[in-house]
């Protein structure tokens, strides 16, 4: 590449101009403002910059392109960015704002020029899954050695460039925020080019990578999440703007939102997502980091609602915080964690805010950080970092400097009292002591707070052990295991607190989705979150980019695929319902009267033959049904696991409030499949029985609870 220009050229004539728009005091003043600059600008041919390298990676396009040809004649942004850069992340929904208002044949073109930062970020096919996640549909080509990078003398993410229809440099606008600013001079630029008649409506040809891919399961998967006491797992779906609540034999209990994202409370066949990460389930509760809508958001199973706990809706800058929930902005949640802070257990939950590079608190109920008053319930208020992007650590909370901080674990139990954090920009894992916020590091990184490139993958103790981005941690109480999630080496591995000793334990070390014999033999692609289950025994691990949920069995070392009862074709569909066996008992109930909007309860006791018990190892279960009705149960939940037959089973269907027009009377099924064995040992069976309940929906919605008692005795 023949060097022409760079940013420092423009940098002593656009100073000048950024100084009077600050100054400026409307709109017509400020446009006219850069008209005049845009005249000066066309007088100087010395501002015309280099071309892309011949032979680079292009996505989005027919082919590669150029300024002297598919460019020519066209205003063009250039985004110079990285996929892991959280603010490079926040400036993507001002470029789609862009792309909404001026298309290609009004003259406008953005152009991503990927400049790596990591070395797993110059492998195409780790920037193509990074463009399908982020749902960037401009041009974006692969300039892995960030060569119009350094011929331009950029020198941070992101930056945004303005280049004219003749190849010439016209603004630049350094990290995130300047919305406004982008929107004048890029609406101003095609104005005063269209005048001069230099722009082109042809067009660029475009071929979006997204529209060849076939449909999965599971979409760029970014955190999981175990309840033990239920056996139940919850998954952030996060390409396809979705939760997943699954049992522990892969049946979907809830899907809650997609495929299209949104921000919508309400009930759970109506909520939408955008992008959620970080995920917490704790009996009928779920806690979900809502990542790109920029909030918090709880799904109570139970009264079959999503609401939202904190944020405005857009991204905040705040980072101190103190509001309640509902008026706190806050910026980028990437993960969520529960924990206890100065009340009763349970009565915080922690957040990983990315895009402030802090660690905050919300408070659930009362309660009081470390040498703090106390806080009201739904008080959102930072816990430490001071905002800065740093690797600093610090025994005074407010004075640490995270970078990113993306995965989070609660390891309250002495002797550790603290919360782990998985902080991706700086390649560590550090510790937040839970009795004075004092932030330690515990493995990666380097001591200068200011190096933020001190990554790899090397095993090792304390700040020899190298790292490259993680982004997930999961505690293992029992044994007294912190499990990382090590994204970009594609890795996982385990850290003992006690010696800091970091080793890997699963994964080749290069991106894959290969089932090997051993677990180091076995490959992930940007593993994003992890969670530890059967008391230490089980890890189930997000492979992001396989867009699979893994097992590793830490006993038998072996992997394996999570597996679910999903139908393909459709991303929002319910568990897949087994037929009933012929020698299955039909009930059939007498038909009962019912108001759009009440709930209805059924409660079911069974009774095991004389002599029986559960088959503990066989999933025994229940669904629910409409056949030709399917309206009636929405994404309400259709499956679980039948664990314990002592307590009758409460199965809640919500009838949605407005109704579909139907030719017979509606009716809901309830099907159990149940494994018993012999107490003694010996013989099993499977018993199997289904009741139908015809319903009668009166025109008039109402709320409430309407309650059916069933029985069967096997």
């Amino acid at each position: 590449m023949a060097s022409k220009c760079n940013l420092s050229a423009l940098f002593p004539i656009q100073s000048q101009l950024d100084y009077a728009l600050d100054n400026a005091t409307n709109q017509q003043e400020k446009e006219n403002l850069v008209y005049q600059y845009l005249r000066k600008l066309d007088d100087n041919d010395d501002l015309r910059i280099p071309d892309f390298d011949e032979g680079l990676e292009w996505l989005n396009t027919e082919g590669p392109l150029s300024f002297t040809r598919e460019l020519a004649g066209k205003v063009v942004v250039l985004d110079f960015f990285t996929y892991c850069c959280i603010n490079c992340i926040h400036i993507l929904p001002d470029l789609h704002q862009l792309e909404k208002k001026h298309s290609v044949k009004d003259g406008l073109v953005i152009v991503g020029v990927h400049s790596a930062k990591f070395p797993n970020e110059k492998v195409l096919q780790n920037v193509r899954s990074a463009v399908l996640r982020y749902n960037i549909t401009h041009p974006v080509v692969n300039d892995g050695d960030a060569r119009l990078w350094h011929e331009l003398e950029v020198a941070c993410w992101p930056t945004l460039v303005l280049i004219g229809p003749r190849g010439n440099l016209l603004f630049s606008l350094v990290g995130e925020g300047h919305r406004e600013r982008l929107a004048l001079f890029t609406n101003t630029s095609l104005r005063h080019y269209g005048d001069q008649v230099l722009l082109s409506d042809h067009l660029v040809g475009t071929k979006l990578y997204r529209d060849s891919l076939p449909p999965s399961l599971l979409s760029f998967p970014g955190k999981v999440a175990v309840d033990s006491s239920r056996k139940r797992l919850a998954i952030a779906d996060t390409g396809h703007h979705r939760v997943l609540v699954v049992s522990s034999i892969g049946l979907v209990l809830y899907s809650i939102g997609g495929p299209e994202s949104g921000s919508k409370d309400g009930n759970l066949d109506e909520a939408t997502f955008c992008s959620p990460q970080g995920i917490v389930i704790k009996g009928d509760t779920v806690f979900v980091a809502d990542t790109e809508n920029h909030l918090i958001r709880k799904i109570d199973l139970l009264e079959g609602q999503v609401s939202t706990l904190a944020g405005v809706g857009f991204q905040g800058t705040d980072k101190e915080g103190g509001a309640m929930g509902p008026q706190q902005p806050i910026s980028s949640p990437w993960d969520v964690a529960l924990g206890t802070a100065g009340g009763e257990e349970d009565n915080i939950l922690w957040v990983a805010m990315a895009g402030t590079h802090q660690i905050w608190a919300l408070f659930l109920e009362n309660g009081k950080l470390p040498k703090r008053s106390e806080s009201k319930a739904g008080t959102c208020v930072r816990f430490a970092g001071s905002g800065n992007e740093e690797n600093r650590n610090n025994a005074y909370p407010q004075k640490a400097g995270f970078a990113q901080p993306s995965g989070l674990a609660s390891a309250p139990e002495e002797p550790w009292g603290c919360l782990y954090v998985a902080d991706s920009e700086s390649s560590t894992v550090r510790s937040l002591a839970l009795k004075d916020g004092a932030v330690k590091l515990l493995v990666g990184g380097e001591r200068d707070p200011l190096n933020l490139f001190a990554f790899g993958d090397v095993d090792g103790k304390g700040v020899d052990a190298k790292l490259q981005h993680p982004l997930g941690v999961a505690w293992a109480p029992d044994q007294g295991l912190l499990y990382v999630a090590d994204s970009y080496n594609h890795k996982i591995k385990v850290v003992d607190p006690k010696t800091k000793q970091c080793l890997v334990v699963a994964g080749t070390g290069e991106a894959g989705d290969v089932l090997g014999p051993g677990l180091t033999e076995s490959s992930f692609n940007e593993p994003g979150g992890l969670c530890v289950g059967e008391g230490g025994r089980v890890l189930y691990v997000a492979d992001t980019n396989n867009h699979h949920l893994k097992v590793l069995d830490l006993d038998t070392k072996t992997f394996s695929q999570k597996h679910f009862g999903l139908k393909l074709p459709d991303l929002c569909s319910k568990a897949f319902i087994p037929k009933l066996p012929k020698s299955a008992s039909r009930v059939k109930m007498p038909p009962l009267s019912v108001s759009p909007g009440q709930t209805v309860n059924l409660e079911l006791v069974l009774s095991l033959p004389e002599g029986t018990k559960l088959t503990e190892d066989a999933p025994s279960f229940w669904t629910l049904s409409a056949e030709g009705n399917e309206w009636l149960v929405g994404s309400q939940v259709v499956t679980g696991d039948i664990q314990n037959l002592s307590q009758p089973l409460s199965i809640p269907a919500i009838l949605p409030t407005v109704l579909q027009a139907t030719e017979a009377s509606p009716s809901l099924t309830l099907s159990v499949w149940v494994y018993c064995c012999l107490a003694g040992g010996g013989a099993c069976m499977m018993k199997a029985a289904s009741f139908t309940q015809p319903l009668q929906i009166g025109s008039t919605p109402r709320n409430g609870t309407v309650t059916v008692a069933l029985a069967h005795a096997f």
